[in-house]
């Protein structure tokens, strides 16, 4: 089965972009289902790749070979998932990492996050989803796992015409699971955590703290299950204060306080992390560091604005809480702001809040989410830390 591109389309797709908007597709054969594999052809006639097809989606073909010979099929999806756990292996990602970070591991809407020997797994398009039993039996095959989980509750699966679910792909098992990560431990919720659990993305940042750290009074805002300031009181920090508005996260930044033996020195706090920097950066109180890491602001072009607005905002109180000679780590994971526009939103919040700054560091995303330059999406988590003046 075929699809004929337009005559005139985006350098995206010639640079290798996986992506084809319905908008750039001429025709596509009549006997193309939902989720079926198609041949796709550019206006002359010559191979562009093979890949999803589904018509309800904006992005009507996802490309998963440029190959001519490389056919999809069961085989396919193992040698590409042991070419990411080789890639991976090489890089220093082994015992627990992101075996597949979708578009930039060559398998568009996969992902699969390893913990230890279990795998979380999400499908989030309805051609990868057809080829769910398959991928599985390839994890089983490369890795005999203790457990395969899947976590479809995400909304995404609807543009898709699929349903959200979660559950298990595997025998049953203990869904929390305790991980290592820079000589602590973690609890790691695969059932009821955010995403697949846990952020792996921010794993080499958290080391990123380690000197700024020593001795001081921390802040950390938007703090989920608590990994940057339980990093920070094992760095040598005097006290921690965290703040989630997720009784969940709490808890769980608790119970991994407890773990690490560092509740002495960690308090956490169910509360609206927007309102009380707010509310704080009026009393005029103060911390050595303080520390973000939101959640993305927006995930539509048509409210990008909205979410410069919000970073902006929420880095302009948090500078007013910083001491003089103190530091803000900062981070931002909309894929939708540009590491450039986001360096300039943390200039414009320091020149509002009147407080010179001094780049310490300036990071992105973990390297088992590797970043492809003609797929700009996969460039999308931002970690900054300045020293306030």
């Amino acid at each position: 089965m075929k699809a004929i591109l337009q005559s005139k389309i985006s350098d995206r797709v010639a640079k290798g972009h996986p992506w084809i908007y319905n908008n750039e597709i001429s025709s596509v054969d009549k006997l193309a289902q939902p989720g079926n594999i198609v041949e796709v052809y550019n206006a002359k006639g010559n191979f562009v790749g093979r890949g999803f097809y589904n018509p309800a989606s904006q992005i009507q073909i996802r490309l998963l070979t440029r190959d001519l010979k490389e056919e999809i099929n069961e085989d396919f999806f193992y040698r590409s998932i042991l070419d990411c756990w080789q890639y991976k292996s090489k890089i220093g990602y082994v015992e627990n990492c992101r075996l597949v970070f979708g578009e930039a591991d060559g398998l568009p809407s996969l992902i699969i996050d390893k913990f230890n020997d279990y795998f979380v797994m999400q499908t989030m398009s309805l051609g990868m989803d057809v080829w769910k039993e398959a991928i599985v039996r390839s994890l089983n095959r490369i890795f005999s796992p203790k457990g395969i989980y899947e976590r479809n509750d995400v909304p995404v699966r609807e543009i898709e015409g699929l349903e959200q679910k979660k559950g298990f792909l595997s025998k049953p098992f203990g869904t929390e699971i305790i991980i290592q990560e820079n000589g602590l431990q973690f609890i790691v919720d695969v059932e009821r955590g955010q995403k697949t659990g846990y952020f792996l993305d921010q794993r080499d940042n958290r080391r990123q703290i380690q000197h700024i750290v020593k001795d001081a009074d921390v802040l950390e805002a938007f703090c989920y299950t608590g990994t940057f300031g339980i990093h920070a009181a094992h760095y040598g920090a005097k006290k921690v204060l965290g703040l989630d508005i997720s009784e969940f996260a709490i808890e769980t930044a608790k119970r991994n306080a407890r773990l690490n033996k560092l509740d002495s020195i960690c308090d956490f706090q169910c509360v609206n992390a927007f309102d009380t920097l707010k509310q704080w950066s009026k009393e005029d109180k103060k911390w050595d560091v303080v520390m973000l890491d939101p959640p993305a602001f927006t995930k539509s072009r048509a409210n990008i604005q909205k979410a410069i607005a919000g970073y902006k905002e929420i880095n302009l109180r948090a500078m007013k809480l910083v001491r003089k000679g103190g530091f803000l780590v900062t981070a931002s994971c909309t894929n939708l702001v540009s590491p450039e526009v986001f360096l300039e939103t943390i200039k414009a919040a320091a020149k509002d809040a009147k407080r010179p700054i001094r780049q310490v560091c300036f990071r992105a995303q973990a390297a088992d989410h590797p970043i492809v330059w003609h797929i700009e999406n996969t460039n999308y988590l931002k970690f900054l830390i300045v020293e306030l003046g």
